[in-house]
């Protein structure tokens, strides 16, 4: 694990039950986004929490000032782990995450977060291109249903896809594991 950061990506409010633009099972990837802090947190690894804030004209969710752009309390913060904004899909445009992956020597990502085939998928990619040796944890990802050409494709073939699809040629951009795997192999 040296050399390694924990990203959580995007688990806000907003796409719990309740929220603006709720996810097929935000729940349970929330939990087990939590376990796999719990895991970094006993360890002394670092820690960094992505949060998407909304500031195109239209915008749905993630609105700034609202409650569904708040971290959800399943990963809440703590004093000295690293908070970064962001408006776009990819974590690294127009943010700090690349300069602050370097500065301290990180050089493997262990990602958890939503939506999965969005900014968990645009931010692993960018994130290979970097340089960077890559990690889901499957289970605790999370989309939502989508449409398309008028039909509708669930959420669970949508995950399944893009994970299967990330981690095509030898786990090219990133490895998949269970939240279980993962922490009982460290």
């Amino acid at each position: 694990m040296e050399n390694t950061a924990l990203l959580i990506i995007d688990v806000q409010n907003d796409y719990f039950p309740g929220g603006k633009m709720e996810l097929e099972g935000a729940e349970q990837a929330g939990k087990n986004a939590q376990k796999v802090l719990q895991y970094f947190r006993k360890n002394n690894l670092p820690v960094i929490h992505i949060m998407h804030v909304s500031i195109n004209e239209g915008a749905a969710f993630f609105l700034p000032d609202t409650s569904g752009v708040e971290i959800n309390s399943f990963v809440s913060p703590q004093n000295g782990e690293k908070i970064i904004i962001k408006h776009f899909p990819n974590s690294f445009r127009e943010t700090d995450l690349l300069k602050y992956l370097h500065s301290k020597n990180i050089k493997n990502l262990v990602i958890t977060g939503m939506m999965t085939d969005v900014c968990v998928e645009a931010t692993t990619r960018a994130a290979f291109d970097f340089g960077f040796h890559n990690t889901i944890i499957g289970d605790a990802t999370a989309t939502r249903d989508r449409e398309l050409n008028g039909q509708v494709v669930k959420a669970s073939e949508i995950q399944r896809s893009f994970l299967a699809g990330i981690s095509a040629l030898g786990s090219l951009y990133a490895g998949i594991i269970s939240t279980y795997d993962f922490i009982s192999e460290k």
